[in-house]
């Protein structure tokens, strides 16, 4: 099984600046693609970045958030994080990290962390 543990949300101004995390663990073989989603109340999930593996990684943003969101990953620590400047009120919304898992079994599935709440409000 694998796992995927968010941190790094919570409340921050107008303009403010979070970082969240995403470990993943559990029976890894590979882990291919890694992203950021976030779903606002009353809204579908979107996609905010995803990221490749390797060293030449391709990453992918919504326009919404290009220039200001920049998403990297350390393939060592099967972690991928979220770096978020001048975050604004209507980005609030829980945020949900996604993985492309290849596990031991050779089993290749889709996995969701449980949300992080991230809050942007004066």
């Amino acid at each position: 099984q694998v796992q995927l543990v968010e941190s790094g949300g919570g409340l921050v101004q107008p303009g403010g600046s979070l970082r969240l995390s995403c470990a993943a663990s559990g029976s890894i073989f590979s882990i291919y693609a890694m992203g950021w989603y976030r779903q606002a109340p009353g809204k579908q999930r979107e996609l905010v970045a995803a990221i490749t593996r390797g060293s030449g990684a391709n990453t992918n943003y919504a326009d919404s958030v290009k220039g200001r969101f920049t998403i990297s990953r350390d393939n060592a620590k099967n972690t991928v994080y979220l770096q978020m400047n001048s975050l604004k009120p209507e980005e609030t919304a829980v945020y949900y990290c996604n993985a492309d898992v290849l596990t031991i079994a050779t089993l290749r599935n889709d996995y969701w962390g449980q949300g992080t709440q991230v809050t942007v409000s004066s």
